[in-house]
């Protein structure tokens, strides 16, 4: 596996030990491991450990620095053909999500802050998976980020037994060494610490306290600094402690402590320190803040005080110096605690199995809204998808309108649908509550089979890495757009297909699917039980409906009944199909032919059921709509009357059926509206009568024109 580590410097420092200690692990194992930084005092022990390192500016805040190395780390992506980037702050996360976005390589994250709200820590929540080094800094990505926890993974951080190696607690001669270790901030509490160790001294029959005082502040603290070295002065401390600085032998310092303190008054992620002291052997005492109690097991691994408490730490300091007994206590149940939690070689083994993990699984999401004909039209593209991208290692998830969703939903070949109630009403509104929505789930790819702005949005506001589509619109939000050849006509599964084409996908064949269950069966069976019709009877289905756009493609009402009286004479029943916004013109239709016993199904089924009745039909008469589509789902011959539109763009191939159409002037126009709807009145009942009369004798005839 190829692995790359992108954090802001590579100088002495907790972050920055843990991503050398994990690389050299890497490595170790046979990985090959690549840091990106800016650099620092430690990239020459990365080089020492066969770690490439390459020096970029990727801890700099600037719009522009950023958006440069988004194309730098773009480049390196490609050239050493990474597989995983792991980002180990916000700027370098930035850099890495938009580096990452149209390559192979899988996004991931760790927290080492307690971030706040701010929108610039949201791309920590972006990754395909998070790591987060304590429970408490998971709790606050999942409520203060709204990060789902299935895709939170908890590693802590780990220490390198060979270079932190246990000796116990330190036997005890004239002196007695207390230290604190981390960078200079308020947010240590080395004002509590002094505090504390000012009444340390004032106690007689104690041993002689030193204090070593190790790390440096940044040019923001360095007024802090000063504050500390005069409140030693104040307190009368300048014999006892000494400021040590900025140093990289930890390991050797902490061998020479008796105690160490963390006294930190903030929520703490882990503190590596702590880990590090236990594995040498020194027992711990520090604040109950973060991830620090999940480190230290109160008065069995350590010691647990009050944060911001002088008078807690001094109690706590003092019965480690008085007895030491339970120093050694607490450092050997320290010790085995760490060996079988902490140990690098634990964490490194859970760091690459978060890496497998990402990197084997890949999370597709198909995107068609609207309209119900659409939907259904998207099932060979479906069915494509999932023998490219099989169910053991991909998920294939739908992003569809409520009313269409019922399609799809005993789907083989659909692991979720993302059911929404977008619309043109409420679009707006609930956009971002979708994009939100998205955005959870943590996609790797998106084929967009609507092509247009809210679908273009959904997938690029939902931060999916690969997005697939046309490019209409806000085609520039895709990545891996395609122009329309708007110079040939396409058929609806093979205009699907252009764009599968880009993922390896060829079309094999066009033939519509529906997974109607048992009980849409028995509905539909017992439907025509109550209309007394018999197995053997000849059903001929007719759908009067159309959307209320398309009132152009309306086969008008005299012909329908002057065709059912045809079909009555040739002992045909006939069955109207829906919706309840037809009910009227079936009862209407009904009235004019009542001796001819039609049935009226209008409103009254479901997508699926309706397939079932369709399925159980001789055939089918419907003008361009979805229950064409799903009359060649079910494979029951149809005879397609089209108006306003091309047939050729609406019907897939491969089906029973013939289309009747006029080579008209004006057609296709693909107007809604027409005052004289001549293209289907020109459609006369003799025409289609015929065409059913050879449609029943020879069942097997395939599409024509």
């Amino acid at each position: 596996m190829n692995i790359l580590e992108i954090l802001p410097e590579l100088n002495i420092g907790g972050v920055e030990s843990m991503v050398l200690d994990l690389s050299r692990s890497f490595v170790k194992l046979g990985h090959r491991c690549i840091v990106v930084s800016r650099g620092g005092g430690l990239v020459k022990e990365s080089e020492r450990m066969h770690v490439k390192h390459y020096c970029l500016p990727v801890d700099k805040k600037s719009l522009f620095t950023i958006l440069k190395m988004i194309f730098s780390v773009r480049k390196i992506i490609k050239d050493e053909k990474i597989d995983v980037v792991h980002a180990h702050s916000r700027v370098p996360a930035w850099i890495a999500f938009f580096a990452c976005c149209g390559s192979q390589a899988v996004f991931l994250t760790t927290c080492h802050g307690h971030y706040n709200r701010h929108y610039f820590s949201r791309v920590m929540s972006w990754a395909k998976l998070t790591i987060c080094p304590s429970q408490a800094v998971a709790r606050h990505m999942r409520d203060g980020f709204g990060l789902p926890l299935e895709r939170i993974r908890l590693i802590h951080n780990g220490v390198d037994l060979d270079r932190f190696k246990y000796r116990g607690p330190r036997k005890r001669g004239e002196d007695f060494i207390i230290g604190i270790i981390g960078r200079l901030s308020p947010s240590k509490g080395h004002i509590y610490f002094l505090r504390a160790v000012a009444r340390l001294l004032r106690r007689t029959n104690l041993p002689q306290i030193k204090v070593w005082i190790v790390g440096e502040a940044s040019s923001k603290y360095a007024a802090y600094k000063q504050e500390l070295k005069r409140l030693t002065k104040r307190l009368g401390l300048g014999a006892h402690i000494e400021f040590l600085g900025l140093r990289s032998d930890i390991p050797q310092i902490l061998e020479k402590l008796n105690l160490l303190i963390v006294s930190s008054t903030v929520q703490e992620v882990f503190a590596r320190i702590v880990i590090e002291a236990q594995a040498v052997g020194v027992p711990v005492v520090a604040t109950r803040v973060g991830g620090i109690p999940e480190i230290i097991d109160d008065h069995q691994t350590g010691l647990l005080v009050t944060p911001a408490d002088a008078e807690d730490l001094f109690e706590a300091m003092l019965r480690i110096i008085k007895d030491s007994s339970l120093a050694s206590r607490l450092a050997e149940n320290a010790y085995l605690k760490l060996k079988d939690n902490f140990n690098i070689r634990i964490i490194t083994e859970k760091t690459l199995a978060v890496y497998k993990e990402a990197v084997s699984s890949f999370k597709i999401l198909v995107i068609k809204l609207t309209a119900l004909g659409d939907v259904i039209l998207i099932g060979p593209a479906l069915r494509a998808i999932r023998r490219r991208f099989p169910r053991s290692r991909y998920k294939v998830s739908v992003l569809v309108n409520r009313p269409n969703h019922e399609v799809l939903l005993n789907c083989p070949y659909v692991d979720e649908l993302i059911i929404t109630d977008l619309d043109k009403n409420t679009r707006k509104r609930l956009l971002f509550q979708e994009i939100q929505k998205i955005r959870k789930k943590n996609f790797d790819l998106s084929v967009d089979f609507q092509n247009n702005r809210i679908s273009h949005l959904a997938s690029f506001l939902g931060l999916i890495p690969q997005r697939y589509g046309y490019n209409r619109r806000l085609g520039f939000l895709l990545n891996h757009g395609i122009n329309e050849k708007k110079e040939r006509s396409y058929r609806p599964v093979e205009h699907q297909f252009r764009v599968l084409k880009e993922l390896g996908i060829e079309l094999e064949n066009e033939h519509l699917e529906l997974w109607p269950d048992v009980c849409d069966e028995e509905y539909i069976k017992d439907f025509l039980n109550s209309h007394w019709v018999s197995p053997e009877q000849t059903l001929v289905g007719i759908n009067l409906g159309a959307s209320q756009r398309w009132q152009t493609k309306i086969w008008p009402n005299q012909y329908l009944v002057e065709l059912c009286h045809k079909l009555a004479s040739q002992g045909i029943r006939v069955v109207f199909t829906g919706g309840s916004d037809d009910l009227p013109r079936a009862q209407a239709i009904n009235k004019a032919i009542e001796k001819s016993k039609s049935i009226i199904a209008c409103g009254k089924t479901t997508i699926n059921q309706l397939a079932c009745l369709i399925k159980r039909c001789r055939l089918y008469l419907t003008s361009d709509s979805a229950p064409l589509h799903i009359a060649c789902a079910v494979d029951t011959p149809y005879i397609a009357l089209f108006g306003p539109t091309d047939p050729r763009r609406h019907i897939a191939s491969g089906h029973k059926g013939i289309v009747l159409k006029k080579e008209l002037p004006c057609q296709p126009c693909y107007r809604s509206k027409c005052k004289r709807r001549e293209c289907m009145y020109a459609i006369k009942p003799e025409e289609v009568m015929e065409a059913i009369k050879g449609l029943l004798v020879n069942s097997n005839s395939k599409m024509t024109y």
